[in-house]
């Protein structure tokens, strides 16, 4: 070796850990260079971490041995092998990157003769070692931080609006940096009113002074810290979770779960689905007077505001019905429709079928195994008791044993009177059928889209009078004609 580059690194926590400062590095490599009358062709000057090749001072030392299109044979000096990377995959890919430009690399504290083919083992073993030891490191040091967060502190970077503090005991905490904390709180205060829109709330705040671009406003508004509450990821073996901080908040959890789901484009979008098909629901269930087709809804915009109606899925079919007037229409429809007297004692004999007999068959088989539970309790303090008395087991064993069973029992106990009192008040309660002149129209309102639609399903609307905007018939399912009736 006649010539060689030096090459120096060293990352901030190393350096002070360990103390392999740059100056030292570079001393060492000297000397050595010396010693052998190696002639020194540059120096090249790393702060920066191992964890791959992407370094400016190693591009500036690749692109000093590119220039030379002769490709002469080039050596390249460091330390250790953990000087040179501390990643074996992407140490290997160097090597032979290296070694196609005609360049040889070499630790001087672990050498190592490439031309002895053994050597492949001790070149594993340096590399590797340094790569185990940042997995460990890092395995450490997020642990820590997982640690620190279940106590509810913050140990690294505070995020904006909060700034990093030492208590005079050396603990470490965060507090509120003003005035970015009163424009994080001014900013969820303007979108919980629901008036503003993100875009909106965020260019003022930068105006007041707030300085964040768009994606780092849209991580503050769903980052909880700032109302108190500290998210851990999930780990290994480990849900996520969510603890209290022990910082002061700059928001309520009011107010922080309010822009939730204010700002949640998910949940709005499916809201606003529900809410549009909820205005349409005889969608799909009427035919066009003209055409015959299907009756879809949609929403027009007028000249001073929205609009819905059902209309024809046919091109240039002229039906088209407000949705207003259709939904009114049928709703008077069911109103004439009512059950026949008949219904109420079979209806009364289905309840009372299930919510007496049914019901107070499965509390009764709840308390004979909560009973026989109980029993078995019983039996094993009997036993404990005398195995205690015979010498079997010491007073100590004989406690905790007693402990375990009476706390049980009282658990069963507890139980067994809940029970008790559902069986008793299933006997006491005839559940008569409540409504004596019920029509269908009360039910229609109390349910849901989908069980508004069930019923539309059971009472059809099957043709629309094109003039009146009424409907001249309704199918009636047939079992249901058998328990209601029609009455103008």
């Amino acid at each position: 070796m006649k010539s060689a580059y030096l090459y120096v690194r060293v990352s901030t926590d190393e350096q002070k850990r360990k103390g392999y400062s740059l100056v030292e590095q570079e001393d060492h490599l000297v000397k050595h260079c010396q010693l052998y009358n190696i002639k020194i062709k540059g120096t090249f000057r790393e702060d920066f971490s191992a964890k791959d090749f992407n370094r400016p001072e190693w591009k500036k030392l690749i692109k000093a041995i590119r220039k030379n299109k002769h490709r002469p044979p080039e050596n390249i000096l460091f330390i250790k092998w953990d000087r040179f990377s501390r990643n074996v995959e992407y140490a290997y890919q160097m090597i032979r990157t290296l070694r196609e430009l005609n360049v040889q690399t070499m630790a001087v504290d672990q050498p190592i003769d490439f031309d002895i083919p053994e050597s492949i083992v001790m070149l594993a073993v340096y590399l590797s070692i340094p790569e185990a030891e940042n997995c460990r490191r890092g395995l450490t040091t997020s642990d820590g931080i997982r640690r620190a967060k279940k106590m509810g502190k913050w140990p690294t970077k505070a995020p904006i609006g909060y700034m990093n503090r030492t208590a005079p005991d050396g603990k470490k905490f965060i507090m509120p940096k003003h005035p970015e904390a009163e424009y994080i709180k001014w900013s969820f205060e303007q979108l919980a009113t629901g008036t503003c829109t993100i875009s909106q709330v965020m260019k003022i705040a930068n105006i007041k002074g707030l300085q964040c671009g768009r994606s780092h406003f849209w991580r503050i508004l769903r980052n909880p810290i700032y109302c108190g509450i500290i998210k851990i990821p999930a780990g290994r073996n480990e849900e996520e979770q969510y603890v209290k901080g022990i910082h002061e908040p700059l928001i309520s959890e009011t107010l922080f779960f309010q822009v939730q789901s204010l700002t949640n484009k998910k949940n709005n979008k499916l809201e606003s689905r529900e809410a549009l098909k909820s205005v349409f629901p005889l969608r799909g269930l009427l035919s066009c007077p003209w055409c015959g087709g299907k009756l879809t809804g949609s929403i027009s915009q007028g000249k001073h505001s929205k609009y819905a109606y059902y209309h024809c899925l046919k091109h240039r079919c002229k039906g088209r019905f407000r949705a207003e007037t259709l939904n009114h229409n049928y709703e008077e429809k069911l109103k004439h429709i009512r059950l026949r007297p008949e219904a109420y004692e079979l209806f009364n004999l289905i309840l009372e079928d299930e919510n007496i007999f049914t019901r107070q068959r499965e509390y009764s088989d709840q308390r004979r195994a909560i009973l026989s539970q109980i029993s078995i309790q019983e039996q094993e303090i009997s036993k404990a008791r005398r195995f205690f008395l015979n010498g079997r087991i010491d007073f100590d064993d004989f406690a905790k044993l007693k402990q375990e069973y009476n706390e049980t029992l009282i658990q069963l106990n507890i139980q067994l009177c809940n029970v008790t009192v559902k069986l008793t008040d299933c006997k006491q309660n005839n559940n008569v059928w409540q409504y004596s002149d019920l029509n269908i129209l009360q039910s229609y309102k109390e349910q849901d889209l989908r069980g508004k639609r069930d019923i539309i399903n059971l009472f059809t609307p099957t043709s629309i009078n094109p003039f009146t905007k009424d409907f001249d018939v309704i199918h009636v399912d047939k079992v249901l004609s058998l328990v209601t009736k029609y009455c103008e």
